[in-house]
């Protein structure tokens, strides 16, 4: 199959969904992706570009087990929180969370317009994710057909 060498992001189509139960999926939606690099055929690295309207958060606070994770604001202004607080990022400036560090984030939008980044992240098919928050009761693994399935802390279904 043939694919592009070039695209433009807004003829990509929009994914408005999220795999979080509720009460958290409603914290992050409605959210834009469009995957960049599926549209490339890229396998081994994830790259979305992501709207996050205002007063919507990008995930639950967490960590991957796997996987290397930087953001990249492209336009607007996000909070990214951590264990070390809150850090203000606006466009043209980046984050980066290492795989396997302890170390909680995500993305709130506290302004009053949408904010736009770049989320990328290598694609390891053994990745979980730990969730920080004591108030988030999640975590993040594979199941053993290969897909990703949502738990409680405690490893109960959800």
């Amino acid at each position: 199959m043939s694919r592009p060498s070039t695209i433009d992001p807004s003829q990509l189509p929009v994914r408005n969904t999220s795999g979080y139960p509720e009460p958290y999926r409603s914290r992050v939606l409605p959210r834009e992706k469009r995957a960049l690099g599926d549209a490339f055929g890229l396998t081994k690295v994830g790259i979305n570009l992501t709207t996050l309207p205002p007063g919507k958060e990008s995930s639950m606070r967490h960590w991957h087990t796997r996987e290397d994770e930087f953001i990249y604001v492209v336009e607007g202004e996000v909070v990214m929180r951590n264990d070390a607080g809150e850090h203000v990022l606006r466009a043209g400036t980046c984050a980066g969370f290492p795989a396997g560090v302890e170390n909680g984030h995500q993305l709130i939008n506290k302004s009053d317009r949408p904010a736009r980044y770049l989320e990328i992240s290598n694609r390891d098919p053994e990745d979980g994710a730990t969730y920080s928050d004591p108030d988030v009761d999640l975590a993040y693994g594979k199941a053993p057909d290969g897909t990703g399935r949502f738990t409680r802390k405690d490893g109960t279904p959800i």
